[in-house]
């Protein structure tokens, strides 16, 4: 298996890029959050890899870095999700927006990346839950301060209860930012039945 690549940038067509290493050149394709870090073209790159084969050929991701990989690894394993669907949620957001997404359960900043649907979003969240913290040491997710998780939950009552986006996030607005979860909830409905 190639896990490493080291050559020159040839060719950037997101979200594929040509490189060439000794004379060989491997089409990988990359999050977009590792292809904005990339060098110009003709210089050096330094790529940790995936490669994949299928029976309708082989296919080579590669990544800035390892926690982007082991989360791309992470995607893979669950059941529904492809190559293109990991990449889209690395492309969309970052390793640490991930992680945080899943230590708060917060489906709707999942829901915003293109192809994931709510019920996508639901399962990614239910599966990475103790996953994402052991295979990303480094990243966690659960360093969330308290206030920001309290503020989170109160967010996801409302939008349970059936308020949208931006009726859960006005109410909060007008919260006391050290409000607990339950006080929280019944401020933000008092709020929202003057509105």
């Amino acid at each position: 298996m190639i896990g490493r690549l080291t050559g020159t940038l040839l060719e950037k067509n997101p979200p594929q890029i040509l490189l060439d290493v000794n004379g060989v050149g491997y089409e990988v394709e990359v999050p977009m959050s590792t292809f904005y870090n990339l060098p110009n073209l003709g210089e050096r790159v330094v790529l940790v890899t995936h490669m994949a084969v299928r029976e309708d050929g082989h296919f080579l991701y590669g990544f800035g870095g390892e926690d982007e990989r082991a989360t791309f690894r992470q995607l893979l394993k669950i059941s529904g999700i492809g190559a293109r669907t990991a990449l889209a949620v690395l492309s969309g957001m970052s390793v640490a927006d991930l992680a945080s997404a899943v230590a708060l359960q917060e489906s709707g900043r999942l829901v915003k990346v293109p192809g994931i649907g709510k019920k996508t979003a639901e399962r990614l969240l239910l599966e990475l839950k103790d996953k994402l913290a052991k295979a990303l040491p480094g990243v966690s997710g659960t360093s969330v301060s308290p206030q920001y998780a309290a503020q989170s939950d109160i967010v996801n009552a409302l939008l349970a209860l059936g308020y949208n986006d931006k009726e859960a996030n006005a109410a909060l607005k007008q919260l006391p930012a050290d409000i607990g979860v339950s006080e929280g909830i019944r401020a933000a409905l008092k709020l929202l039945s003057k509105a």
